[in-house]
Formats: C-alpha cells, sequence, structure tokens
C-alpha cells in the first residue's frame, strides 16, 4: 500500500464554507490543512453579494470570527426594495420586513477582501493544529484505495490522505463531480450572476441614497427591462463602491438567445438607475459565476466515504424570488460538518462524519429552508405547461389586472411574506408578467435621464487580470447543434464578437457549409457556464493560473 503524506482534515477551497469548517476543526485540536487553488482566497470567488447572519442559524459568520463585520464585510443593510418595471414605469416595494425576517444582520460584501481576510485568520487557526492554509494549490480529484474516497490528488502536490475531506470548492466543484454527487447536466438547475462593481465615494453613496455611514441599502429590480428572461437585478451599496448585477436562471439565458452582458447593461441604462449612478461611472471590474438552484440540486446526503461537501460544492444556494442566500448556509454546513467529525473522532469512529452531517443539515433545518415543502407543494405545480400558460393569461388579461389595481397595498405585503415567497415557481409569471402588470397599472413615470455608458465587452475583458495557463477546456463537439448556446451565454462571448471564449463560424468544406464553434479559453472567467450549454470537458485552471478578481 502506498504511503502518503496524511491530515486528519483537508479542507478544498477558503471561502466561508470552507473557513467556517477548518476554523472549526481547528478549534476542536483537529490537524487541518486547506488547499485553495486562487494566488489569494477570494481571488477566483464572486458573489453579489450579501451575507446574513440568522436568527435560527447555529453558526454564522461573526460567531466563528467575532471581528468579522468590522474587518470583512462593507455595509450593514438597512433598507430592502424591489422595483417592478414597466418601461419607463416604475412601482417600488418596500420589503424589508422580508429580509429582516429570521435575520439578525445583513451585509454587503466583497469576496477579495472578505475572503483574503478569513483566509489568514483560518491559517493562523490551523498552523497551531499542525496544518496551514496553501494557496496556488488546484485539487484535481479524490485519492481512493479499494474504491472508497481516502484524500484528494493535486495538480502540485503529490496526493494527500484525510481522515475527513471537506469538498467546499464551489458551484465546479470538481470533487463533487468526481464522487458522483453532483453533475451539470441540466440548465434549469442553475442561475447565472453577472455583476459589476462601480466605483463611488462614501460621501456620494450616503447622498445618493439617503443613508448614513453605517447604514446600507438593497435594490431588486424585475420586469420587462430583461426581454423576457427569466431573473432580476440587484444593486447594493459598497463602502466605497456598487455592485450592480444581474441573476437569471440558465435555461432561459439559454432559450431566449440572450447576452448576458447586454442584460447587466440593460439595468445599467435604464433611467431609473441615474438618480444613484450619475454622470460619473466608473466601472471596476465585470465578473460572473454560475449559482445552484437549491430548490431543484441541494444534494439531501451530501456526502460519500470520507467525502462531505458544503456550500455551492452542495447546490445550498437559497433563490427563492427576491430572497439570496447562500453563504451563510455554506458557513452553517461547514461549521456542522466539523462538528460531525469531531463527534465522530470522538467515539472513535472518524469516518462516520458523513451520515452525522446528514443528520445535522435536516436537523437543524437547513435542509427546510433550501428545499421548501411549499414549493415542492405548490410551487412546481405552477410550472406545468398549461398552468403556467393559463397563470400568464390571467395575469396580463382584464382580469387580472383589475386584480392589481384592487389589491393595491395587499401586493406589497404579499413580496414581503416569507410563505409565499417560499412557493414561487421558476416561471415568467413571477419575473416577468406580474412585474410589468404591476408596474403598468400601479407604477409612476421615471423622468430621470440616464447618461450611463457601459464598457464595451472586450474592454470588460480587457480590464481584468489573467495568468494564462494552459487551456483547461476542451471543446468536445464543436458543432453548432451542440455547442452554439455558449456563443450567447457566456458572459464573456456574444454574436459577432471575436474577442471572447466562443465563436460562431461558417466554414467551407469540399463545397459543404458548416456551422461551427471555436473555443479560446484565454478571457476565460470560470463560471462554468459552457459547462451546462456546451459539450465540453471542463475543469478549472491549474493553481494561481486563470483570472484574478481584485473585487469579487
Amino acid at each position: 500500500m502506498t504511503e502518503y503524506e496524511s491530515y486528519e482534515a483537508v479542507v478544498v477551497g477558503c471561502g466561508p464554507g470552507g473557513a467556517a469548517a477548518a476554523a472549526t476543526l481547528a478549534r476542536n485540536g483537529v490537524e487541518t490543512l486547506v488547499l485553495e487553488r486562487g494566488v489569494d482566497a477570494g481571488s477566483k470567488n464572486v458573489s453579489g453579494g450579501l451575507i446574513y447572519a440568522e436568527e435560527s442559524a447555529p453558526y454564522t459568520i461573526d460567531s466563528l470570527f467575532p471581528d468579522f463585520r468590522e474587518q470583512a464585510s462593507e455595509r450593514p443593510v438597512t433598507e430592502n426594495y424591489i422595483h417592478n418595471i414597466a418601461g419607463k414605469q416604475v412601482k417600488s416595494f418596500d420589503i424589508g420586513d422580508l429580509h429582516h425576517h429570521d435575520t439578525e444582520w445583513a451585509d454587503s460584501v466583497l469576496r477579495r477582501t472578505m475572503d483574503s481576510w478569513l483566509a489568514q485568520r483560518v491559517h493562523e487557526l490551523t498552523r497551531e493544529t499542525g496544518g496551514g492554509l496553501l494557496t496556488e494549490v488546484r485539487v484535481t480529484g479524490l485519492l481512493r484505495e479499494r474504491g472508497e474516497i481516502v484524500g484528494v490528488t493535486c495538480e502540485e502536490l503529490d496526493p494527500i490522505e484525510a481522515d475527513i475531506v471537506v469538498a467546499a470548492d464551489g458551484v465546479n466543484s470538481e470533487l463533487a463531480r468526481d464522487a458522483g454527487l453532483m453533475d451539470w447536466d441540466d440548465p434549469e438547475d442553475w442561475f447565472q450572476g453577472v455583476k459589476a462593481v462601480v466605483e463611488m465615494d462614501p460621501e456620494t453613496i450616503n447622498d445618493r441614497f439617503d443613508i448614513g455611514d453605517d447604514e446600507g441599502v438593497a435594490h431588486l429590480f424585475s420586469g420587462d427591462l430583461f426581454d423576457g428572461v427569466r431573473g432580476g437585478g440587484f444593486l447594493y451599496t459598497n463602502e466605497a463602491s456598487l455592485s450592480i448585477g444581474t441573476v437569471f436562471h440558465l435555461d432561459s439565458i439559454a432559450e431566449e438567445e440572450a447576452e448576458p452582458h447586454e442584460l447587466l447593461d440593460g439595468l445599467l441604462t435604464h433611467p431609473l438607475l441615474a438618480q444613484w449612478l450619475g454622470d460619473d461611472y466608473e466601472e471596476l471590474e465585470y465578473s460572473a459565476k454560475l449559482v445552484p438552484d437549491s430548490k431543484k440540486v441541494a444534494h439531501t446526503a451530501p456526502h460519500r466515504d470520507r467525502l462531505v461537501l458544503v456550500g455551492d460544492a452542495a447546490g445550498q444556494m437559497q433563490a427563492q424570488g427576491p430572497i439570496i442566500k447562500g453563504m451563510n448556509h455554506a458557513v452553517t454546513a461547514g461549521a456542522l460538518a466539523a462538528e460531525a467529525f469531531t463527534e465522530a473522532r470522538t467515539r472513535g469512529d472518524p469516518h462516520d462524519a458523513g451520515d452525522r452531517y446528514e443528520k445535522k443539515l435536516h436537523d437543524e433545518g437547513v435542509m427546510d429552508k433550501l428545499r421548501p415543502t411549499s414549493y415542492n407543494v405548490v410551487g412546481k405545480l405552477g410550472e406545468v405547461g398549461p398552468i403556467d400558460d393559463l397563470s400568464n393569461a390571467i395575469a396580463d388579461s382584464a382580469v387580472g389586472r383589475f386584480g392589481v389595481r384592487a389589491a393595491g397595498g395587499l401586493l406589497e405585503r404579499a413580496y414581503a411574506s416569507p410563505t409565499l415567497v417560499s412557493m414561487i415557481p421558476d416561471t415568467k409569471l413571477p419575473y416577468v408578467t406580474l412585474p410589468t402588470v404591476i408596474a403598468e397599472e400601479l407604477g409612476d413615470y421615471v423622468t430621470d435621464e440616464n447618461t450611463v455608458e457601459p464598457p464595451e465587452l472586450d474592454d470588460r475583458i480587457g480590464d481584468l487580470t489573467y495568468d494564462v495557463g494552459d487551456p483547461h477546456i476542451e471543446l468536445v463537439d464543436n458543432s453548432f447543434e451542440a455547442s452554439g448556446t455558449a456563443v450567447t451565454a457566456c458572459p464573456v462571448s456574444a454574436k459577432e464578437f471575436g474577442g471572447g471564449c466562443y465563436r460562431d463560424e461558417l466554414v467551407q468544406t469540399n463545397g459543404h457549409e458548416e456551422h461551427l464553434v471555436s473555443l479560446d479559453t484565454q478571457p476565460c472567467v470560470e463560471c462554468g457556464t459552457c459547462a451546462v450549454v456546451a459539450d465540453t470537458d471542463w475543469e478549472h485552471p491549474a493553481g494561481g493560473k486563470g483570472v484574478d478578481y481584485r473585487q469579487g
């Protein structure tokens, strides 16, 4: 039997979930090695992003890292609004009650700042138990002996054995796929988020959003400004910048042949945003990522042998209407996985941690939040074709419009109901049709002129930092039929744009014309979109290679 370097625990990824797991393991005296693919924790990570501390959660990020809010987050979010939009008509609702439900606090964050700070704390804690944090290491897969998972394999290091492997390596987790626990087969299981970080000094933010230094605002947007694609937009105030982005169902992006950067630009240039963006628009960074839809893919038993999955790697991303929560669930899951291992080790059976972790996720109510029963009973019913068609037709009919006018303030209360939000079907009705009707029937006209001119896609790509390594994606089938969707769905590609990852080409061969797709991985932002919508062999770049986000 080959002997490998061994640790009690190996944590892959040092985002919030990995950091929570590593800190909890180390505080319980567990020898823990943390492996991070980026040049620094956060350099590969993107979030909208708000991080929540839920009152019902057994762990929160500030309970594990007491100085977190003072050192690593941006602004506390004290106000929450959703804007229903139809052309230049807007009807806004205050949904603070929804976001403050079960919420101890919520802060805006930028991942490079946040994750880097967490990584420093994690390195200090894990060194005390004989481990530590290594960056620029890509974990390529699982180490097995006699068919059982016993550790990890790495591109830059020899294989490493462990009594527990915590896969906190994100939505594109190669460990989850290697174990057969997650896949990328269905676009309906995923959202795609695209974001611009916009520079703005704190005084201007305070003035334009009418807030103080210790206050922040979250704005959400839905309706007809996104050309019928299912999803919406967001704007969060940071300390000295704004995070503005869009999140859409990936299958809808694919079906509508929508281009993500143009959907983002539709939000940035809408007249409603003129009051906040002014005339001095300066974009610091463009980024993108996939987001799992926990209602469909949150794994109910996210473990196999010595492997446990936490955070996006386990599909633990709660996206239900205007509620988008992921990092807080990753924190809870990471700490629960560590707690499960500590208990199992104490009882002399460390390899029982997976079953204990699964039980804790259910007992602590995490799975009920990620996979709400109300959605399975009611929401899915609304997605049945004939019911969906009928619901949209009624909402847009004279009867439906009369109902919207008659409901008045009741609609705002409905938007702020956690129970109703958990039942929302994944259809155009809640994202497009109903918000548009609300705006047309109840909204006011926006008369401001928006002068923002977003950067062109090639400028956005050019402003990103890359350390280009070997190609990390192979296009298996380059026919347009198999892989052409990536030309529009990839956030750094577009029709008639020659500088992105995916380009479509008409090729003449022996008098026969073929419609093909070509691939250049140099501008890749590692979102994983093409792994779902194209026929590819997709893997991460080597440690420290690829895109290097400065904001995240």
